[in-house]
Parts: structure tokens; C-alpha cells; sequence
């Protein structure tokens, strides 16, 4: 068995898409028309992994927790192999970093936001 997907709940499919795809350099998977304005929307990182299933909210409870999806805690955990690289990118492409990024002894690691205050960890080997 394997991690297929995560659900993200974003304002819209496009803002999900547009910061996703364009800032985070994700690739689109999947967009679908399901019917009645909904879509099945998937991005994921380029070497694979777990995708993300963006979701607009479907009711009032699902609205307030776009941006809360794990309470405020890091939720999501971003791996790559050139940590410095992929740092410089994101930042040039307007993904918000919360701090320097930081060696402790598991590697490299940067806490970011997405716009909607989803915090996320972009890791990188220590060496």
C-alpha cells in the first residue's frame, strides 16, 4: 500500500492550480469536470510522491478550514535533493518562507506557507 492522495481545501481550483503548479512547481496531474462545478484536481511534485487533491469547500465548515488543515501545526513535509536550489526557486516565485532555512541533523529544512496559511517543511539532505 501506498499514500495515493491528500486532500487540500482551497479558496478555488485555479488558486490552488495557479499557487501549486506556478509558485511551488508542482505538476498538474489531473483536472476533470465532475459536473455541477465540481473538479477532480491533482498536483504533485515532478519525481512523483504523494498528490495533492485540491477541493473547493463544499460547506461553511469546509470554508474555515482552508488554511487550517492541520491547526496550525506543519502539515506537509516537501523532500527534495537540492535543497538550496529549490529554495532560491520558490522564493523567486513568491512562496512566503517563516524562517531561514536551518541545518538540523536530519538535513535541511525551511518552514513555508501557502496563501492561505497551510505551513509546510521544505527538506533537503544535510550534505
Amino acid at each position: 500500500m501506498r499514500l495515493a492522495l491528500v486532500t487540500v481545501v482551497v479558496p478555488s481550483y485555479d488558486e490552488g492550480i495557479a499557487f501549486y503548479v506556478g509558485s511551488v512547481g508542482f505538476d498538474l496531474q489531473e483536472d476533470s469536470d465532475l459536473g455541477g462545478g465540481r473538479r477532480w484536481v491533482v498536483v504533485s511534485p515532478g519525481s512523483g510522491g504523494t498528490g495533492l487533491l485540491l477541493a473547493e469547500p463544499a460547506d461553511d465548515e469546509q470554508q474555515s478550514s482552508i488554511g487550517r488543515q492541520a491547526g496550525g501545526r506543519v502539515a506537509f513535509f516537501l523532500q527534495c535533493e537540492d535543497f538550496a536550489g529549490a529554495h532560491a526557486r520558490m522564493l523567486q516565485d513568491g512562496v512566503e518562507f517563516l524562517e531561514q532555512p536551518r541545518l538540523e541533523p536530519y538535513g535541511w529544512v525551511a518552514v513555508w506557507r501557502d496563501p492561505w496559511g497551510n505551513r509546510w517543511d521544505l527538506l533537503g539532505p544535510a550534505s
